[in-house]
């Protein structure tokens, strides 16, 4: 578990590292694919699906969402 944990750690770390600054497009998808993740986890751990699996579709169908707000409320969609 170490072994796997350690990489993908870094990794996450390294790649948030360069969200300095972030317009309102990438804050609403970025807000909207957490809270999407997590609903996609707490679903899926309700129903007794696959985690991983709800987290990513959560926080796809979350990002996605995030961003047509962002566009919804600018004007420009």
């Amino acid at each position: 578990m170490h072994r796997v944990f350690m990489p993908l750690a870094l990794t996450l770390v390294l790649a948030t590292s360069a969200c300095a600054g972030p317009d309102s497009a990438e804050q609403s998808a970025l807000a909207g694919g957490a809270v999407g993740a997590g609903v996609g986890v707490v679903g899926t751990a309700v129903t007794g699906g696959c985690i991983w699996c709800g987290a990513a579709i959560g926080g796809a169908v979350g990002a996605t969402g995030g961003l047509i707000y962002d566009q919804v409320r600018r004007g420009d969609y």
